[in-house]
């Protein structure tokens, strides 16, 4: 009988092995590690005009750098290796910064922005509320209107999408992660890595 009713699903498994599963966190993050070394192509699938650019530019995700308790994806927008998405695992749950950077591999001006997790109850969906820092970055820079940044990244079987939120603003891309891509050089100032 014991085998019968152990033989349901993951979680029941890990139960009647006296183990915990996962909590949300720890099953995103290994979700994520899965693709390390991989890169994917992605679309916008917003409509806000501001993000015209970004829509007729070739869009690249790298899973490029991988440790138990941070992931680095750098995001590349054409030819322009700017961006990256860092994802930390912290004792309070995720953390995500962007890491910008100039072509000479010097920090923007406006970089490491980012937030702390929302509780999280979903494995497949994080989001991050701008942090202090962030704020007070956007507000010396001038940046006002993303003081109230919402940013969510989320993964599934089929899809990794990044997404940015805020009054009157909406941007969304999603990656295919059915098909590979040739991962593409490193992102401007990690050359050398």
């Amino acid at each position: 009988m014991k085998k019968l009713i152990c033989a349901g699903t993951a979680l029941v498994l890990a139960a009647c092995a006296g183990e915990t599963p996962p909590a949300p966190v720890d099953k995103f993050m290994a979700e994520l590690a899965v693709h390390c070394g991989k890169a994917y192509e992605g679309r916008v699938v917003s409509t806000d005009e501001a993000d015209a650019d970004f829509a007729s530019e070739q869009l690249v995700m790298h899973v490029r750098d991988c440790d138990p308790n941070e992931i680095r994806v750098p995001f590349h927008v054409g030819e322009n290796r700017s961006r990256t998405w860092v994802i930390t695992h912290t004792d309070m749950g995720l953390r995500l910064k962007h890491d910008h950077r100039h072509e000479d591999g010097s920090e923007d001006a406006v970089t490491q922005y980012g937030g702390d997790s929302a509780e999280i109850t979903s494995a497949t969906r994080v989001e991050f509320p701008v942090d202090q820092f962030s704020i007070d970055l956007f507000t010396r820079e001038g940046l006002t209107a993303s003081v109230t940044n919402i940013w969510a990244v989320e993964i599934t079987d089929e899809m990794f999408a990044y997404e940015l939120s805020r009054e009157n603003r909406f941007f969304r891309v999603e990656f295919d992660l059915a098909t590979p891509v040739a991962p593409p050089p490193a992102p401007w100032g990690f050359e050398g890595d």
